[in-house]
C-alpha cells in the first residue's frame, strides 16, 4: 500500500504489520518441511526424490497444529518480553525525574504539548550516539537513548531526537519494527538449528545414505549390496532442503526492505513539526552521523535507532537514508540551514591526545611533569635549556 501522507503512513504501516505476521507463519511451514525432508533422509537413505517429498509434505499436515502453536507462542513471548529482550541486549535501564531531570522535562514538554501519553524513558551506558524507540502498545513505549548522546547534543537537539522517536511511536513505526524484529529472530534461531543438525551429518562413501558424523564410523559393510541408485535422491532432498531454508532466512532479511526509508524522513519532518526548530534536527544529524554503532548491538536492534551507519554493498539493503540525504529534505521542505559535518569536542581531544612524531618518525613519548620539574626546560625535550637569549616565557626584548 503506498503511502502518500501521515494518515495513510500510519494506514499502510498497520497492514504491513499483519502482513509480516501472516508471513511469518509461512516461514516456519517452510523450514518445518525442510526439517522434515531431512528426516526423511535419515530415514529412508535409499528413495527417490518423489518418495521424500511425499512424505515431507505428510510430515508437514502432521506437524502442521504444533508449528502454528510454536510460532503463536514465540509472538506471545515476544510481545510481552521483547522490552526485556532488548534491554537485555543494548543494556538500558529506566530513568526517573530525579536521576535524568534534563532528559525527563524535555520530553515531558514535547508529550504534554501535544497530548501524547509520556512513554518510558531509558539510558544507555554507551560513547555512541544514537536512540531509538520501541514497544507494541501505549503501556510498553519506550525511548532510548545513549548517555554519549546525552553529552553531545544541547537541549534543543536532544529535544530534536526525541521528537523523532515519538513520532515513530505515533506513526505505528515501532510496531512494525518489532514485529520485523520478531520474524528475523525466530527465522534465524530455526534455520540455525537446522544448519548444525546438518553440519553434524555425512554421507556414507559406501552409498549406504546419511548418519551422523559420530556414528558414520559403525556403519555395517554389509550395506554396501543396497540398491546406490537411491543415493542421488537423496542427495536431491538435503539439496532441496537447504535451499529452502536459505531462502526463508534470506525472505526474513528482506522483510527490512519493507520497511520504507520515507519513515525516517517523515520521523524528522515530525520533529520539526513539535519542535519547530529545524536547525536542532539537522545539527542532532550531524553530530550524531557516523558516531551511532552500538557495540554488541544485533543488527535488528540497530534498525531501530536514529541512525544505521552502513556503507558500500550494505547500503543497497539499509533502511535508514543517509544522512546527507534527510538534511537535503528538511533544508528544502523545513527551510533549516545545513552547517555541514561537525567535528565533536571529543574528536579533537583524541587528536590531541596522540604522541607526537619526532624528526626521525619514531614515537616519542610524553614526559610526565610535576610540580618540582624545571620549569626552564621544554616539555617533551629533557636536557634542554633556553640560549641565553631566550627565558622560560619566551624570547627577551
Amino acid at each position: 500500500m503506498a503511502a502518500y501522507g501521515l494518515y495513510t503512513h500510519i494506514s499502510s504501516n498497520k497492514i504491513r504489520s499483519i502482513l509480516l505476521l501472516a508471513g511469518l507463519f509461512l516461514l516456519i511451514y517452510v523450514i518445518v518441511f525442510a526439517g522434515a525432508l531431512v528426516a526423511e533422509v535419515l530415514l529412508y537413505s535409499n528413495k527417490s526424490v518423489d518418495f521424500y517429498l511425499i512424505q515431507a509434505r505428510r510430515d508437514l499436515i502432521a506437524a502442521f497444529p504444533y508449528a502454528t502453536l510454536a510460532a503463536a507462542l514465540w509472538i506471545v513471548i515476544a510481545y510481552f518480553f521483547h522490552q526485556n529482550m532488548i534491554d537485555a541486549v543494548t543494556g538500558g535501564e529506566s530513568v526517573t525525574r530525579q536521576q535524568q531531570p534534563r532528559l525527563y522535562n524535555l520530553l515531558e514538554n514535547l508529550c504534554i504539548s501535544r497530548g501524547i501519553p509520556m512513554p518510558k524513558l531509558k539510558v544507555m551506558d554507551s560513547p555512541a550516539l544514537n536512540a531509538f524507540a520501541s514497544g507494541l502498545n501505549r503501556r510498553q513505549y519506550s525511548i532510548t537513548v545513549t548517555s554519549g548522546l546525552l553529552q553531545a547534543l544541547n537541549d534543543q537537539e536532544i529535544e530534536a531526537v526525541l521528537g523523532h522517536e515519538l513520532t515513530h511511536i505515533r506513526n505505528g513505526d515501532v510496531q512494525l519494527m518489532v514485529v520485523a524484529v520478531i520474524i528475523a529472530g525466530v527465522v534465524g534461531f530455526f534455520g540455525e538449528l537446522f544448519f548444525r543438525m546438518f553440519t553434524n551429518l555425512s554421507w556414507n562413501s559406501s552409498g549406504s545414505g546419511w548418519s551422523s558424523s559420530s556414528s558414520s564410523s559403525s556403519s555395517s559393510s554389509s550395506s554396501s549390496d543396497r540398491d546406490s541408485k537411491g543415493g542421488g535422491g537423496a542427495i536431491i532432498a538435503i539439496i532441496i532442503a537447504v535451499a529452502l531454508i536459505l531462502l526463508a532466512w534470506l525472505l526474513s532479511q528482506v522483510v527490512k526492505l519493507a520497511l520504507s526509508r520515507s519513515r525516517e524522513l517523515l520521523a524528522d519532518a515530525g520533529s520539526v513539526e513539535l519542535t519547530k526548530n529545524p536547525d536542532a534536527m539537522i545539527t542532532a544529524l550531524r553530530k550524531i552521523e557516523n558516531r551511532g554503532e552500538l557495540p554488541g548491538a544485533t543488527s535488528a536492534v540497530m534498525e531501530l535507532c536514529v541512525d544505521n551507519p552502513r556503507e558500500g554493498f550494505a547500503d543497497l539493503f539499509a533502511t535508514h537514508p543517509s544522512v546527507d540525504n534527510r538534511v537535503k529534505a528538511l533544508v528544502q521542505f523545513a527551510g533549516g540551514h545545513d552547517p555541514g559535518p561537525l567535528a565533536l569536542p571529543s574528536d579533537t581531544a583524541d587528536e590531541s591526545d596522540e604522541p607526537e612524531e619526532s624528526a626521525t618518525g619514531q614515537l616519542q613519548p610524553p614526559v610526565p611533569r610535576g610540580p618540582w620539574s624545571d620549569p626552564s626546560e621544554p616539555a617533551g625535550v629533557p636536557g634542554t635549556r633556553p640560549g641565553p637569549s631566550e627565558g622560560p616565557w619566551g624570547p627577551h626584548r
